[in-house]
């Protein structure tokens, strides 16, 4: 009976996981669906969003490969990331962490004493949730500069393609 129980349980998580993984790469079809989507603001600059479910690393990924299509499409070697926004935060990590919370207490009551410590540990359970990632772009051409968010955009598709 508990291999018949666990077997259920391990069936249904793995079900679980297919239906909220992320979808194919390619551009967002709907509002709330997943894919990338981008807008010009100026001829070199761009902002680039890709919408996924699950870690935000997958997702960060699939935002800069679509940064590097882009620079290539648009005639240019190189982009620079200018401003970086995870979940609608800037320069988050993303993502829902476990939460630790501690507390102490006393009390009396008559001639009883009584204290106490207790430390608590959450996770949400709930499952991959909806995730983004928004880069603002500017290209260039030529070398690329020598800085920490520049990034030549052959070598960028190259890198990340095998996993997408």
């Amino acid at each position: 009976m508990k291999r018949l129980t666990f077997g259920l349980i391990a069936v249904s998580a793995l079900a679980l996981s297919a239906c909220a993984s992320l979808a194919p790469y390619g551009p967002q079809q709907s509002a709330r669906g997943q894919g990338f989507s981008e807008q010009q603001i100026e001829s070199n600059r761009f902002r680039v969003t890709y919408n996924g479910v699950g870690a935000a690393g997958p997702v960060v990924d699939r935002a800069l490969f679509r940064a590097g299509q882009l620079t290539v499409d648009q005639g240019y070697d190189w982009f620079e990331v200018t401003q970086r926004w995870i979940d609608g935060r800037p320069d988050s990590a993303g993502g829902v962490r476990p939460s630790v919370s501690i507390g102490a207490g006393s009390s009396r009551y008559g001639g009883y004493r009584s204290s106490g410590v207790g430390v608590g540990l959450g996770f949400d359970l709930s499952g991959p949730q909806p995730t983004s990632t928004t880069l603002e772009i500017v290209m260039g051409r030529g070398a690329k500069p020598d800085r920490p968010d520049a990034y030549d955009a052959r070598r960028v598709q190259d890198a990340i393609r095998s996993r997408l």
